[in-house]
């Protein structure tokens, strides 16, 4: 028996895409009579807060969205990136990896078994996959990010458990939806390009009373992959918003979020393998044509559904003082079966493949309440900015894979065979066949399991203004963090067959420091110290690892951050610039008992030293800039294999950059471009696994057709530069897409 991803039917795409087709006619309808003399408000969709007040939408961010970051952010003593709409705009991104990809320091890790085929952001050589969070509320379960309903995305660098609770290693990211707001317009959007793609997209806002609005955003996305054979992405989402209240005390906004995503998964490339040779040679990806596609279109499939309802509400007790209290219920489903191409068997030199199956049906639902205080007063001559409040949470998630087995009777996932190789479980190295006739057998398998995750905390933040030159920042927070898992093991990778329950208690502390010097208005200079802790189990609920037998009983591992840095505009504020030398350490890594290695020790220490440069914003007002460069000297200072001390830790280059740049030639068209590079990266501790870097080239130009149109044109990876996003410990790395030609038609009203 094959199961087969069922693809969404041509009757729900039509559906889809005359619901967007309707909609556009009857808004465009409506808006063309009033588009006579459209206000720059109407023209101009930026991220907006509960009070349905717009940013500017250009390349420079003066503040974040969060609450708990209480200054603007170049008096902020820490690292913080916004990648703004604009940005997101002109790069024709259309998912969170696409967005990150302009901000340096962020690779991708790869997933495989209890690393899930999702998103898996990496920031400053830590693991941020369980470091998500939506308008401040962490984003439960593992999903492949669309920001069709995203009007900025704030990346933090830097251990940050006073903002964020469990988690934030080397970072973490907010993603600001798109809310609704005063004033009526109207975007719709057809994409078209290579590779069969085509977007639809639509988002109205429309002024209900004097206090009261509504927005509403659609998307349907499908394509194939450039330059990777049989891969192809389909989804799509819907996200209404409605907002009352908006310029009086009392303000509420109701919101809800849709994505259903329909993929044919693809892991990439097998590694050669090292078995029997020396620990000094290098696994690096097979040579062969980077076309070719492993898996199995009769059997491989990835399907999620990603579902969430938040309700805010906030209050002005008076000018200074204000109250506010968020909830968001949320349930994901993420379901594959995947193609691991292995070679932990020496296929590979034999010129096959095995097509080991990786697979995953999981569950999670969960909700959070957040409730702040937000206070301005003095203390004598020091000027207070104060965020204080609670955060409740729960998450449950199951999470139960599938037996798949061959129909040659031999075990998927060992040495190919002339029978593995006619049922199509095996493959041929150089000219793989992915529409080969797959009847093997797929079943539930009996081992599942599930997890509870329970959090309770309180936090504060303070800066503290002494003068015009002087300020500190101040956090605190406070983390009762209870995680259980339950279910049943088949047994295998050292685990034992049968029941099990297991249970971690945390209490988490976690601070963050800094002081703030402005020698000059526009620049200020800053040293700032915080700390995070990853307790077992963290990424349970996020579809990661779940809480093992040999780690349940562990404290958290603790983490702290010595960073020093400035931050400086120019141009008439226009133009942000920004530096600063880091030192992020994890002081007490989980590594194996080197006395039981059924175990684990908190014995092991990771060090990563850098530096990193930012730029942002406008140098004249035809010419936008964006992007930055980061150095990082990783280290794996302790480790169970003496032989890893040293060591550079995995995902993590020394050298990234990241250029974009856009300038109006004429007052109807804009022409742009960027460079990427990333350096070499390594895929495993013991540094026997590397992918090579990398340069990557994007251009792209906007043409205002008519003042309600626009066409735009752009070509990503111009030069067809055929490189790894991704590498795994072991078995393979991710090829990146081709060169990719989109054009764009947008309607504004």
């Amino acid at each position: 028996m094959s199961r087969q991803a069922q693809p969404v039917t041509a009757h729900s795409q039509r559906s889809i895409v005359g619901a967007v087709s309707v909609a556009l006619a009857a808004m465009s309808a409506a808006h063309v009579a009033q588009a006579a003399e459209p206000s720059s408000d109407a023209l101009n969709l930026g991220a907006t807060n509960i009070d349905g007040e717009r940013a500017d939408a250009a390349y420079k961010t003066e503040e974040s969205a969060s609450k708990k970051y209480t200054a603007p952010l170049r008096e902020t003593p820490k690292s913080v990136t916004v990648i703004p709409q604009q940005v997101i705009r002109d790069t024709a991104a259309t998912s969170l990896t696409d967005a990150l990809r302009t901000t340096p320091g962020i690779t991708f890790g790869a997933g495989e078994g209890g690393n899930p085929n999702a998103d898996r952001p990496i920031i400053r050589g830590f693991n941020a996959e369980s470091d998500v969070f939506v308008d401040g509320m962490r984003d439960v379960a593992a999903q492949s990010r669309e920001i069709f309903n995203v009007e900025s995305v704030e990346v933090s660098k830097g251990p940050g458990s006073a903002f964020t609770g469990a988690g934030s290693t080397g970072g973490s990211l907010n993603l600001v939806t798109k809310g609704a707001h005063l004033g009526d317009a109207f975007n719709g959007g057809y994409t078209f390009g290579s590779d069969q793609t085509q977007r639809y997209t639509l988002d109205v806002n429309k002024q209900m009373t004097d206090t009261s609005a509504f927005r509403l955003n659609l998307m349907k996305h499908d394509s194939n992959v450039a330059g990777r054979n049989d891969v192809d992405n389909s989804r799509w989402g819907v996200a209404p918003s409605f907002a009352f209240g908006l310029g009086t005390d009392t303000r509420v906004k109701v919101d809800y979020y849709h994505l259903s995503t329909d993929d044919m998964p693809d892991y990439g490339i097998p590694l050669t393998n090292t078995t029997g040779r020396s620990q000094y040679v290098v696994d690096k990806p097979a040579h062969v044509n980077e076309n070719n596609f492993y898996g199995l279109t009769d059997r491989d499939y990835r399907k999620s559904v990603n579902d969430s309802g938040t309700i805010r509400l906030e209050h002005d007790l008076n000018d200074n003082l204000t109250i506010s209290n968020s909830f968001r219920m949320s349930r994901s489903t993420l379901d594959y079966i995947v193609t691991n191409p292995d070679d932990s068997r020496g296929n590979v030199a034999r010129g096959l493949v095995s097509r080991s199956a990786k697979s995953r049906n999981s569950t999670s639902s969960g909700f959070v309440n957040q409730t702040d205080l937000q206070a301005k007063f003095n203390t004598g001559f020091v000027e207070h900015s104060l965020v204080t409040g609670l955060e409740f949470s729960y998450q449950d998630t199951h999470n139960r894979g599938y037996n798949v087995l061959s129909a040659s009777g031999g075990t998927i996932g060992s040495t190919c065979n002339a029978a593995l190789l006619a049922s199509g479980d095996c493959t041929s190295l150089s000219n793989p066949s992915p529409k080969d006739d797959w009847n093997g057998t797929i079943t539930d398998s009996r081992a599942f399991t599930d997890t509870d995750t329970k959090t309770s905390a309180a936090y504060v933040f303070d800066t503290l203004k002494f003068n015009e030159q002087w300020s500190l920042n101040l956090g605190l927070r406070y983390d009762d963090y209870d995680v259980r898992s339950s279910g049943y093991s088949t047994g295998g990778r050292g685990s034992v067959a049968g029941s099990f329950k297991r249970e971690n208690t945390s209490q988490l502390w976690n601070y963050q420091v800094g002081v703030t010097y402005k020698p000059l208005p526009n620049g200020s200079i800053y040293a700032a110290w915080s700390t995070s802790s990853n307790p077992s189990g963290e990424t349970s609920g996020n579809g990661g690892l779940e809480i093992a037998a040999n780690n349940a009983n562990l404290d958290p591992e603790k983490n702290r951050n010595y960073e020093l840095g400035t931050k400086w505009d120019f141009f008439d504020d226009n133009l942000s610039l920004t530096a600063a030398l880091f030192r992020t350490e994890k002081t007490n890594a989980r590594v194996t008992d080197p006395d039981n290695a059924t175990f684990q020790v908190l014995d092991g220490e990771q060090r990563v030293d850098g530096l990193e440069l930012t730029y942002s914003g406008n140098i004249t007002g035809k010419w936008k800039v964006y992007g930055g460069y980061t150095y990082m000297e990783s280290e794996i200072v302790s480790a169970t294999s003496k032989a890893d001390e040293g060591n550079h830790m995995p995902s993590t280059p020394r050298n990234s950059f990241n250029f974009w740049s856009t300038y109006e030639l004429m007052p109807k068209l804009t022409v742009g471009g960027g460079a990427t590079f990333v350096d070499s990266r390594f895929g495993n501790e013991a540094n026997s696994v590397e992918v090579p870097s990398y340069w990557r080239y994007d251009a792209m130009a906007t043409y205002a057709l008519t003042k309600n149109v626009d066409l735009q044109l752009n070509v990503q990876n111009l030069t067809d530069k055929r490189y790894y996003d991704q590498v795994f410990t072991t078995h393979y790395a991710h090829m990146a897409a081709g060169r990719t030609a989109l054009m764009s038609a947008s309607f504004h009203f």
